[in-house]
């Protein structure tokens, strides 16, 4: 059998079982058991898979997925989010759009206390989005920097995706997580500059609400007590990657033992919400491994087959400019983007993407932020953007779709004018990555 033949059945029959709406995992599971048969010999082939099934996910790369969602978990169960949004609040005087920016700043610091994305984009739609609707905000100024900002958490450490993708692309974890943070910060600067511009050329969007004057120590007693504290879990996760004295795994278990320290200090951390982070962390960590187990095999088949080496000499014998070939991959990104899911992407594309850019001496972390980039952007593109589903479950009846698919429109324009950026000035991504070296 030709690698084109092995191509098309493993690379199309798992994007087709995608697109009709077959979980990733178990559309990953069908494709392997088929090539395992056909490609590793058989019988022996599915005991194969089942040996590969087990190493892919014994790895301590993997830890870090984890601790970082048990992270947020811990701190959504427990109500210390809800106090960094008030302490924030309570900072920001009357601008333009205040409590949309307060959304924005709020959820960059979140951002950088926790892994999950979508956590993250629901506990600010449900707390802040009514509260704005009431207050005269329009429904697209109301939920659309929400959601944004939602999407920048991917970008912002720590996050359990940027890890999915290091280890399964093979690109430094530390160096990935770190690179995703001043693209991230300048995409929350954005934000926040449109939102004030905007509201200013169009008050009706954003009305001038009254808000609680604080004065003196009021002002900045939740600042100090909470935001400060728990801002300083980001700082010292990062700080040990950079300084080299903690791998990526022990400054997730550091950041994780720091927000539980915190949890009990404050004396928020019940037996009943320990308990429930626990099950939230299992029941995600679980979902990531067992998509890590099909992605991992499903490379592991199609190099066996042919079809990996075959579409690498393909396309670098297309004698095509590197710049052509890494703008053409972030193009598909953004396409497959509309259609499927962060890890969907992930495994439809990684197993052929890597080889080429090793072949044509790209650098990773430079592409996998890019990478991360065209991610964040799938989860706000219309129509199956997941941060869309995810506002419209948490949202007001009055938010329509029609609302959410305006609200985002700009957003997704900054950050595709990102990706641009970080495609012509690649030191954005990779300067504070190069610090570790």
């Amino acid at each position: 059998m030709n690698w084109e033949l092995a191509a098309w059945l493993l690379l199309g029959g798992s994007t087709a079982l995608i697109f009709l709406g077959l979980p990733v995992a178990f559309g990953f599971l069908v494709i392997n058991l088929v090539g395992a048969w056909l490609y590793l010999g058989g019988e022996p082939g599915l005991v194969q898979l089942a040996r590969s099934s087990v190493v892919s996910v014994s790895s301590a790369a993997l830890t870090p997925i984890p601790l970082f969602v048990l992270m947020g978990e811990v701190l959504f169960h427990t109500g210390l989010a809800v106090k960094v949004i008030d302490g924030i609040e309570r900072l920001i005087k009357e601008v333009p759009g205040r409590l949309a920016v307060v959304a924005v700043v709020a959820g960059t610091v979140f951002s950088a206390i926790s892994g999950s994305t979508i956590a993250t984009t629901a506990m600010l739609g449900s707390l802040m989005v009514p509260v704005m609707l009431a207050r005269g905000y329009h429904p697209t100024m109301a939920t659309g920097p929400i959601m944004a900002i939602g999407a920048v958490d991917m970008l912002i450490p720590p996050s359990a995706l940027t890890v999915l993708l290091g280890s399964l692309s093979g690109i430094s974890i530390s160096k990935l997580l770190l690179g995703g943070v001043v693209p991230g910060l300048l995409l929350s600067v954005a934000f926040v500059a449109y939102i004030i511009v905007r509201s200013r050329l169009s008050p009706g969007l954003a009305p001038v609400g009254e808000s609680t004057p604080y004065r003196g120590w009021d002002k900045y007693r939740l600042l100090v007590l909470y935001v400060l504290p728990l801002t300083s879990i980001f700082v010292i996760v990062i700080a040990s990657m950079t300084s080299g004295w903690a791998t990526p795994t022990e400054s997730a278990a550091i950041g994780a033992l720091a927000t539980m320290l915190f949890a009990l200090a404050y004396r928020a951390l019940t037996p009943k919400n320990l308990m429930a982070a626990l099950l939230g962390t299992i029941s995600i960590s679980g979902m990531i491994l067992f998509i890590i187990v099909g992605a991992t095999t499903f490379s592991q088949i199609l190099s066996f087959s042919g079809a990996s080496n075959g579409l690498v000499q393909w396309i670098t014998g297309q004698e095509l400019e590197t710049w052509v070939v890494v703008a053409a991959m972030m193009a598909l990104l953004i396409f497959l983007g509309i259609f499927v899911d962060q890890v969907s992407m992930m495994m439809i594309t990684l197993p052929i993407f890597m080889p080429v850019i090793t072949s044509l001496q790209v650098d990773p972390v430079w592409f996998g932020v890019m990478f991360l980039i065209c991610m964040q952007l799938g989860m706000l593109l219309p129509p199956h953007g997941m941060l869309l589903m995810t506002m419209k479950g948490v949202a007001p009846p009055a938010v329509t779709m029609g609302h959410i698919f305006r609200a985002v429109t700009p957003y997704v324009i900054m950050s595709i004018l990102l990706l641009v950026l970080v495609f012509f000035f690649p030191m954005v991504a990779v300067w504070l990555p190069n610090l570790m070296d």
